[in-house]
């Protein structure tokens, strides 16, 4: 059986985009359905490219029993077009980069915007926490455990 594969992207991979990689594991683990999907984290820049996620995106994270333990990269419209089944843009500025580096409508097809999955609809965008304190994070956190449920429930 193959594999169901999401791809999770945000601007620099450091916050948003590796915290959803880690909320969706665990929603898929929780869901005794980790055998059926591959779940990795990229962003539309390549400023971090290498380094692990944010320190206070860890620690918020971690007290959510969440490990980020991805290594930023940047997204490669070549490869990650062909190879994922779900590419998962955190707000609409990531949206419109990966639209303008779609190649066709098959690629297009392929994306979708995080809050899409929430169920509230109180949020069109996860807002990027990097510049905020605190309160930032734990939003990015509520928002992602939210969606992640939606997502997998709309993929199931």
């Amino acid at each position: 059986m193959d594999k169901t594969k999401v791809l999770f992207v945000c601007l620099g991979n450091i916050c948003r985009s590796p915290s959803a990689e880690a909320v969706f594991n665990g929603v898929v683990k929780k869901a005794g359905l980790s055998k059926q999907f591959e779940v990795d984290s990229a962003g539309t820049s390549g400023w971090h490219a290498g380094e692990p996620a944010d320190k206070r995106m860890q620690s918020h994270a971690i007290r959510r029993d969440y490990n980020l333990t991805s290594l930023s990269r940047k997204f490669d419209p070549h490869s990650d077009f062909d190879y994922f089944d779900y590419i998962i843009g955190m707000d609409d500025s990531n949206m419109q980069n990966l639209k303008s580096m779609a190649r066709n409508g098959n690629d297009l097809q392929k994306l979708h915007k995080m809050t899409d999955f929430c169920s509230d609809g109180q949020y069109d965008e996860v807002p990027d926490p990097y510049y905020g304190g605190a309160e930032g994070f734990e939003l990015v956190l509520d928002l992602l455990e939210d969606a992640c449920e939606g997502l997998l429930r709309k993929i199931s």
